[in-house]
Order: C-alpha cells, then sequence, then structure tokens
C-alpha cells in the first residue's frame, strides 16, 4: 500500500497483535514498539432489559404506527448509546407470540393490539432492533420466555396460530397466566424451534431467559400436570415429581446451550435466574426457593456450564436484611467454578417517577451504590439494568446521575475464551490530520466476522479516554474525527476491532 501524504497523512500497511510488534508503516517515520500495549477501555458488560410484555418498555402502547414504534426505538437506542450501554436483552417473544416475523408463531398482540396481526406498513420489528443496535456498537440478545403462554394483561383472544389453540393438551391454565407444560415434550421442542429459528435467520447475539421455567407456586393449588407426570411413570420414569420437574427445566436448559453454540459459535446463552437460589444460601438469606418453587437449579447450570452468563436477579437494597445484596452476590461468585461471566441484575424501576404514590421509590444512588458494590466486585465483570423505562424517563435524575458517574466513558463486553468466537480481521485505515484532531477511515477486514466497534489508542500519553471507541457502524468505511492535541511526528495509532460479546481482532497499526 502507498502513503496518502507523507506530511500528514498514511495508510497501515502491516496489522499487528494487540500485543506484538508492528511492522513498518510510512517507512520515513516507522520504529518498533514491542513492548508497548495501548491503552483500552475497561470490560464491563453493561446490559439493560428491554420487555415487551404489558407493554412494559416498548412499544409504549399496543397498535402504535409502524413509523412510532421505529421512532420509539431509535430514542431507546440513542439513549442507550450516550450512557455507553454496550448490550440490550429484547423480550421477543413474551407469550408464545413474536414481535418479529416468524412462520412458527403469531405476531403478538403487544406489538399490534390485536395477536395475529401484523404492523402496517409492515416491517420487521427485529431485523430493525439489530440494525439500529449494532450501528450503535451495541450487542443484541433475544429474550425469550420459553413456555408462558398468555399474561393476564394479554390482549384480545389467541390467534388461531397460537399453540393454544393448535395443541391445547399441552397448554395449562394457572394463577390467571397460561402456560405450556415444561413436562410435554412437544413444549420444549417448540421453543427449541423457535430458538433455532431466531439463529438461523437473524444475527442476533444470543439468547437470554429470564427467571419463568416452572411458573411461581400457588401454595393452595399445585401445578397441574398429573397427566404429563403419569405419561413419564409409564413409560418408566423413577423420579419424584419434584426431581422429574428440574431434570425437565435442565435437559432443557442443557438443549439450548447446545443450540446456540451450534448455530452460533460465539454466540452466548445467558440466563437470568431468581436472586435466591435457595433460602439460607448464604447463612441468613430468607425469601422464596426457586430451586423448589421454580425447578430451575440455576447453580447446577453455572457448576456444568449449560450457560455462558448469570445474572442473578439481585433486586434488593444493600442494606436489606433478610437479602443483603453483597453476601447474595459473593455466594453467586462462589458457585462459579467454571469461571463464566457472572453479572448482577439490578432493579433500576425500583426507582418510580417522581410524585408516584403507588410504591416506596428507591432513591437513584441505591443502582450507582450497588454499581459501584459490583465493579469492586473482581469475581463480577458487569450487571444488566430493569429496565429501560426508568432510563428513558430518566426516573429522579438516574439517567443523568449515570451519564455523570459510572457511565461517564465507554466499556467493552469481557470477551469469551470458553468460546470457539471467531475474531474480527484487523481492518485497512486511512489516518489525516484535521486541524488539532485526526480523521481516521477505517474499511472492515475481508471475510471477516462482523465487527460491532474499534478502539483507537496512541503510543504517547495524552488527553482524553483510554482509547478511542467508535461504532463499526454501516457501510463500507466507517470515518471519524478524533480530538486530540498535540499528536507528535512518528505517534502510532492502534486501529483493534471488537466483535460481537467482546471477541477482539487483530489490531491495525498507523505511524503518523
Amino acid at each position: 500500500m502507498r502513503a496518502m501524504n507523507r506530511r500528514d497523512a498514511c495508510r497501515v500497511i502491516a496489522a499487528t497483535p494487540l500485543l506484538g510488534a508492528p511492522m513498518s508503516a510510512c517507512a520515513a517515520t516507522a520504529r518498533r514498539t514491542a513492548t508497548f500495549t495501548p491503552a483500552m477501555p475497561p470490560r464491563e458488560f453493561r446490559g439493560v432489559w428491554v420487555a415487551t410484555v404489558d407493554n412494559i418498555d416498548w412499544p409504549s402502547k399496543p397498535g402504535l404506527s409502524t413509523s412510532e414504534q421505529k421512532r420509539e426505538i431509535d430514542r431507546i437506542l440513542d439513549e442507550s448509546a450516550r450512557l455507553e450501554l454496550n448490550a440490550i436483552f429484547l423480550q421477543v417473544r413474551p407469550t408464545c407470540d413474536a414481535l418479529y416475523k416468524s412462520d412458527i408463531e403469531p405476531w403478538s398482540a403487544f406489538l399490534t393490539g390485536s395477536q395475529g396481526s401484523g404492523p402496517s406498513p409492515g416491517y420487521d420489528p427485529l431485523a430493525y432492533w439489530i440494525d439500529g443496535a449494532h450501528e450503535r456498537g451495541i450487542d443484541l440478545h433475544a429474550w425469550v420466555n420459553p413456555f408462558r403462554a398468555r399474561h393476564p394483561l394479554s390482549i384480545g383472544p389467541d390467534a388461531p396460530s397460537h399453540i393454544a389453540k393448535r395443541n391445547p393438551s399441552i397448554a395449562r391454565d394457572y394463577r390467571d397466566h397460561l402456560w405450556l407444560d415444561p413436562g410435554a415434550p412437544e413444549s420444549r421442542e417448540l421453543a427449541l424451534r423457535v430458538i433455532d429459528d431466531l439463529l438461523t435467520r437473524y444475527d442476533i447475539d444470543g439468547v437470554h431467559m429470564d427467571d419463568y421455567f416452572y411458573p411461581y407456586p400457588d401454595a393452595a393449588r399445585p401445578f397441574p400436570d398429573d397427566a404429563t407426570f403419569a405419561n413419564y411413570q409409564r413409560n418408566g420414569g423413577t423420579l419424584k415429581r419434584d426431581d422429574w420437574r428440574r431434570d425437565n427445566i435442565n435437559a432443557f436448559v442443557r438443549s439450548v446451550n447446545n443450540l446456540v453454540h451450534a448455530k452460533e459459535p460465539g454466540g452466548l446463552f445467558t440466563v437470568s435466574p431468581f436472586g435466591i437460589w435457595r433460602p439460607g444460601q448464604p447463612n441468613g438469606v430468607v425469601g422464596f426457593d426457586a430451586y423448589a418453587g421454580l425447578y430451575a437449579d440455576a447453580k447446577r447450570w453455572m457448576q456444568e456450564g449449560w450457560c455462558d452468563a448469570m445474572i442473578p436477579q439481585l433486586y434488593w437494597p444493600i442494606a436489606s436484611k433478610g437479602q443483603p445484596f453483597v453476601p447474595l452476590m459473593n455466594w453467586w461468585a462462589d458457585q462459579n467454578t467454571l469461571g463464566r461471566h457472572l453479572w448482577a441484575g439490578l432493579y433500576l424501576t425500583r426507582i418510580k417517577p417522581a410524585g408516584d404514590t403507588e410504591a416506596a421509590s428507591w432513591e437513584p444512588r441505591e443502582i450507582t451504590n450497588q454499581i459501584d458494590t459490583v465493579a469492586l466486585a473482581s469475581r463480577l465483570t458487569g450487571y444488566a439494568l430493569f429496565s429501560m423505562i426508568g432510563l428513558v424517563e430518566n426516573r429522579r435524575g438516574i439517567s443523568d446521575l449515570l451519564a455523570a458517574g459510572p457511565l461517564a466513558s465507554p466499556a467493552l463486553v469481557p470477551e469469551s475464551p470458553w468460546l470457539n468466537a471467531p475474531k474480527p480481521v484487523a481492518p485497512t485505515v486511512d489516518a489525516e490530520r484535521a486541524g488539532r484532531g485526526l480523521r481516521l477511515s477505517i474499511t472492515p477486514g475481508t471475510d471477516s466476522p462482523p465487527t460491532r466497534r474499534y478502539v483507537a489508542a496512541f503510543d504517547t500519553p495524552g488527553p482524553g479516554r483510554p482509547g478511542w471507541v467508535i461504532p463499526a457502524g454501516p457501510g463500507p468505511v466507517r470515518t471519524t474525527l478524533i480530538p486530540r492535541t498535540p499528536i507528535a511526528s512518528g505517534t502510532k495509532v492502534f486501529v483493534t476491532p471488537i466483535g460481537p460479546n467482546g471477541a477482539t481482532g487483530t489490531a491495525s497499526v498507523i505511524t503518523l
């Protein structure tokens, strides 16, 4: 490759691993930097949940026009980018329905107001979400509820194509909800088919599930799965019912993990369980027993490596006596014997709008203090916030507080070294001085997996952040201006591509 202008610009002619020595570039000023490590932003997962059930976060109400839905998506994505969030969990299947174009399940009524009816004018909301998130350098994970088939606030009748209409034998009416019986193989197979379809047709960065497996129990009425349990026993099953229920969920979780990694080697399977595995774990903790009540053995899932990240819902104040935040956080860390990702789920929407009298509000400092606590815990590498509505509404100033504090500068998603994740190829980079700054034009490497972000870093100290984070964006070239003064002759610029879920590629190097 050729020099553009030896006085003002150059073009990269060699790529080097981040910790290696660059080859010559712009020969007149080339020099070796074998021991230099360019400054990089921290690695910290910063996620947010976007719930569609009951129109919690998006869309704000059912039946909005396509343009209104898109405006709300853009607003959420813009706010996520402003706050330097790097991942979104988008609920795409809340009740065996779809907030995307599906040949398996009907359009969600939470989207259009009528289950089975698509948006008008027609578009694919999930594709729009994915494109918009990736344009801003944000990973997007598809949040799937595997067995909930109807919510108490569901709108209108179920469509003829809904599973409860097509196969009512596996549907169970329980606690004002409709559930697919997890003990019925058809229920698990349907959820796996939906997940396979999402992984096949969409450029999602992972699959996510929350705490709903078997439903939260009613002490006066057990979950009505007598028929499926009897069928299990007729076929030679010997487990007691509670153990059989846990075995159903264990088998399902393991199958999802295998499916995600088979279809998307660099994709993540993440689960956000109830924050208490069992009362008394650790000592002094009281509350709901998810192991016995939801038949969710999240501790085992971690220790078997059946999920890539556990995000326990630590939805209590730091000072809570029966559910103490720090001891619970440390207990989950103790169970993470394989060293998978552990991120804290934080209950941001406990901050109520100003003037809301329905429930006591948390002070915004509760959330920022929890984030600070997580940041000091070396065994956790991030957190996720429930949910987006509190940030969009800037409840009691929480968004501004975050933007001025823990989210004031960017962070990269932690890598997942246990995955066979493809790494993006080094880009081609042109650089030219622009006043007191530097204009970079970045072209993605060929035959490369997607690049979500680039990090541009210098080999000389100076003002500014430790590495400028640049969203990869659409199109073949991304041009950005980096303000800096001065930029000395001989300065080397390292441009490192960051792929989905933080996969780090080879840096390209320019000598100015």
